[in-house]
């Protein structure tokens, strides 16, 4: 007989946790670029979050199209909620690429 804990462990299937750190990875280093280029064109105040939400849209996009092949409730819990979602990490990531670049270029 089985607990409540190892029917939970027996959903987690290796492969597609692995796919989905690669999303994610995906996510974050779109977000570092989406940072270098805020800051290397100067872009202050709104225009640099307009910016960011820009890339994220797009990111989002093109691994809805590519890698989810247009059903990410396949490959992530939430689906498309998930893949829309910038993530915390990703959006303090994108203000410290900023703000390093525009410190480089325009400082």
């Amino acid at each position: 007989m089985s607990t409540s804990a190892e029917t939970a462990a027996q959903l987690i299937y290796a492969p597609n946790v692995q796919y989905n750190t690669s999303l994610m990875t995906v996510k974050f280093i779109a977000s570092c670029f989406a940072g270098a280029v805020a800051g290397v064109l100067g872009l202050e105040n709104w225009s640099g979050f307009a910016l960011f939400l820009v890339s994220t849209l797009f990111t989002s996009l093109c691994i809805h199209v590519i890698n989810c092949k247009g059903s990410p409730s396949n490959y992530l819990p939430q689906g498309l909620s998930d893949l829309l979602n910038p993530g915390q990490d990703n959006a303090f990531t994108f203000v410290l690429v900023w703000t390093l670049f525009y410190g480089i270029v325009h400082g």
